[in-house]
This record gives C-alpha cells, sequence and structure tokens, in this order.
C-alpha cells in the first residue's frame, strides 16, 4: 500500500530531529532475491493470487481431477454399462478317444445398464463436474484468505519497521545535539546518559523489527513462490451486503449435498450388478470325417439382487448426504457470523483511527513546543523524552491502524467470498 502519511505536527519534528541523521541501511543481509527476469514480483494481491495458486496442491491437481470428472462423463453417456469382454475357448477329444472332435467359440458380451441406471449415472458425473469447480473455487478463496492475512503483516511490518527507523535516528540526532551541550556545560552527565540509553533502546527494537519484517515476507514468499512487492496496494471497499447463496464455501457446501444425492440416486437404481448380453459363435464337429458345423447363439447373464447389499450401500450414501446437509446448514450460520464480525471489525478500526489521527496531531504539536523549548534551555531532557515517547507511541498507533484499516477491508471482502 502507499506510505501512510506521518501527521503534519510530527512530520516536522522528526525532520528537525533527524536532519543530521545516518542514511538507512542496504538491503536486508541474506536476501537471496533472484532477478526479475527469473522470478516475477506481484505487485497486486490478485497478481500474487494467481502465484499462490499455480503452485498450490489444489491448483495443480484441478487439471487432472478435471480430466477425471470428464473422463466419468464420458462413461456416462455410453450405450452400455461398462466395456465389452471377449472370451475364446476350445474343446477337443485327444485326450481320450482321438476321433479327431474339434469346438471352437468365441463370445463377445456387454453389461447393460439397469433401468434408470444410466440416467442416475449421467446425474452422478454433470454433480462430479460441478462440484469440481465449486470446489476449486472455494479452496481458492481458502487460498485468498492465507495471501491476504500474510499480505497485510507484511505490510504492518514494515511499517513497524520504518518506524523504528525513525526513531533511532531521531534518538541519534538527539543523542549528539545533548553531547554537544554536555562538552559545552549546558547538561549534565546523567542527561548525555539518559539519551544514549534512548539511542541504544531504540536500536533494539529497529533489529526486532527488521527480524519481524523478514519473517512476514518469507511467509508471503512461501505462499507465492516469488519475491515479495515494494509496494502492498490495498484493495477496494465493497458493500457489506452479499447473496449468500453465491458465497464460494457455500456454493462447494452446496455442490457436495447434490453430489450426495446423486450418489444415493445411482445406489437406488443399482439394485444388482449389471445384467449381460453375450453373442457367441460356434464352430464344430464331432469326428475328423464331418465337417465343420456353424452356429450362433445368445446369452443373457441377470445378476441375481442382494438385500444386504442393497441395505449397505444405500445406509453408506444416506450418512453421507445426511452429513453434507448439516454442514451445509452449519456454514450457513457460520458465513453470516464472520461477515457481522468483520463489518464489526471495519467500523471499529475505522472509529479508532480517526481517534489516533487526533492524538498524533496533538502529540505532534506538543513535541514541537517542547523541543523548542529544550532547545533554548527552558525544558529539561527528561521532559522532552516523555513527549517524543507520547508522539511516537501517537504516530506508532495510527500507521498501525492505517494498515488494520485496509485489512479490515480485505477480510471484509474474504467474508463476502471476493476474490483479490
Amino acid at each position: 500500500m502507499k506510505r501512510l502519511i506521518v501527521s503534519a505536527g510530527l512530520a516536522v519534528a522528526l525532520t528537525a530531529l533527524a536532519a543530521d541523521a545516518p542514511p538507512p541501511p542496504g538491503p536486508l543481509p541474506g536476501d537471496t532475491t533472484l532477478p526479475a527476469a527469473a522470478r516475477q514480483t506481484p505487485q497486486t494481491l490478485q497478481a500474487a493470487l494467481e502465484l499462490a495458486w499455480s503452485r498450490s496442491p489444489a491448483g495443480r491437481a484441478l487439471g487432472a481431477r478435471g480430466e477425471q470428472a470428464l473422463a466419468a462423463a464420458e462413461v456416462a453417456r455410453s450405450p452400455v454399462a461398462g466395456p465389452p469382454t471377449l472370451s475364446l475357448s476350445a474343446l477337443d477329444d485327444r485326450l481320450n478317444r482321438r476321433a479327431g472332435r474339434r469346438e471352437w467359440e468365441a463370445e463377445i458380451g456387454v453389461p447393460l445398464w439397469l433401468p434408470g441406471q444410466r440416467g442416475a449415472q449421467q446425474a452422478l458425473a454433470q454433480a462430479q463436474l460441478q462440484g469440481l469447480a465449486d470446489d476449486a473455487l472455494a479452496r481458492r478463496l481458502q487460498l485468498a484468505g492465507e495471501l491476504r492475512e500474510a499480505w497485510w503483516a507484511l505490510a504492518a511490518a514494515r511499517e513497524e519497521a520504518a518506524l523504528q527507523r525513525a526513531r533511532l535516528d531521531a534518538a541519534r540526532v538527539l543523542q549528539a545535539d545533548v553531547e554537544r551541550r554536555l562538552r559545552a556545560g549546558d547538561l549534565a552527565r546523567t542527561d548525555a546518559n539518559a539519551a544514549a540509553i534512548e539511542t541504544q533502546a531504540a536500536e533494539a527494537a529497529w533489529a526486532d523489527a527488521l527480524l519481524q519484517e523478514r519473517v512476514a515476507a518469507d511467509r508471503l514468499r512461501a505462499l507465492t513462490g516469488g519475491p515479495v512487492p515494494d509496494a502492498l496496494p490495498a484493495e477496494r471497499a465493497v458493500a457489506a451486503e452479499g447473496d449468500a447463496a453465491t458465497h464460494p464455501r457455500l456454493a462447494a457446501a452446496t455442490a457436495a449435498v447434490r453430489l450426495a444425492q446423486a450418489r444415493l440416486a445411482l445406489a437406488a437404481r443399482s439394485t444388482r450388478e449389471a445384467p449381460e448380453v453375450s453373442l457367441r459363435l460356434l464352430r464344430e464337429r464331432s469326428d475328423v470325417n464331418e465337417a465343420y458345423a456353424n452356429a450362433v447363439g445368445v446369452r443373457l447373464s441377470v445378476p441375481l439382487g442382494s438385500s444386504a447389499r442393497q441395505l449397505r450401500d444405500t445406509a453408506e450414501v444416506r450418512a453421507e448426504l445426511l452429513e453434507a446437509q448439516a454442514e451445509e446448514a452449519r456454514l450457513q450460520e457460520q458465513l453470516a457470523l464472520e461477515l457481522e464480525t468483520a463489518q464489526r471489525e471495519r467500523d471499529a478500526v475505522e472509529t479508532k483511527a480517526s481517534l489516533a489521527a487526533k492524538r498524533a496531531a496533538l502529540a505532534g504539536d506538543t513535541l514541537q513546543l517542547i523541543h523548542k523549548s529544550f532547545s533554548l534551555g527552558e525544558s529539561d531532557l527528561p521532559t522532552l523524552l516523555r513527549a517524543r515517547a507520547a508522539a511516537f507511541e501517537a504516530q506508532a498507533e495510527l500507521r498501525r491502524l492505517e494498515v488494520a484499516r485496509a485489512a479490515a477491508v480485505s477480510r471484509q471482502r474474504q467474508a463476502l467470498g471476493v476474490l483479490p
């Protein structure tokens, strides 16, 4: 996101304090980022999601799962219930009479659909295709949620590192000024010690902030597989109202219910194994002096049904259906609560950010006045340090809330089921 603007009062104060500060350090040590030509850098959340999805297990397996679902749909469109079978047999009397008896038989059989089974199988294949698409979208939304959290965690860590760096720069300038005035005899050694302690504390805080920034960057990099962008733009706010039926997670749960219903319908139609009709071709002779005779026949095999097996299969699928329906109902309530929570969080952040802006402006103005008073020798160092701490904390809270505001918008979009 764009660099958050420092409030006017504190900006002037920090500029004055950091005028002689050393420049910020170069890149963090251990940066193994590859050149831009070798690794793509996502500039938006949408681009980051595309990278993360392309390397996620679900994203990589989506093509193969789609081929599987299409193959199942093709099988359901077949006029027969399965692949044909071919059998060959030969019979002679070489072990006993040796009269030249020969019998050759070829048989090709195809399984047949039971009444209503083909239509149920086609409905199941269609439900599988729809379920695959809805599940992929729900998984993509789940990945987007992880990515959004990592995105704004990095933004918050960067803001914290920038704040701590500004604090360190100001502390170093103040320490140099205090030591100069100590040598001139205007301040006591205790003031110089207090300024040095403040600088050391700022250095420690900055080092910790850099570490947290690196951890947050690594977390985002682990999702996208590429370097992290220099800027982290915010998402556009959307209306709080949304159609729950179009939420990807709920759509996936509804698809699971329909898939279980299709399986139950197929189980109700599959009361036995598929019957088989076969075409038989027979060529035989009784002895060596007899010419071969040819015959053609048809055979129909009808497996007998099993009530115990039918009950087992139907009960198993019915249990899946009940579980899917319960999950759908639970998810409807959960999504409503998540959306309400996200809206409340956003409203709270907006209110806190407005108050923090006023507090930061007042603290910055106070710091300017006390710093001027200290420069003229009218205020002591402890008073200046307290004012600096109050101004820094107020500005830090404001900038944290600016990041939290953008994160709250992303969480609201996540609760609404809106992808980046």
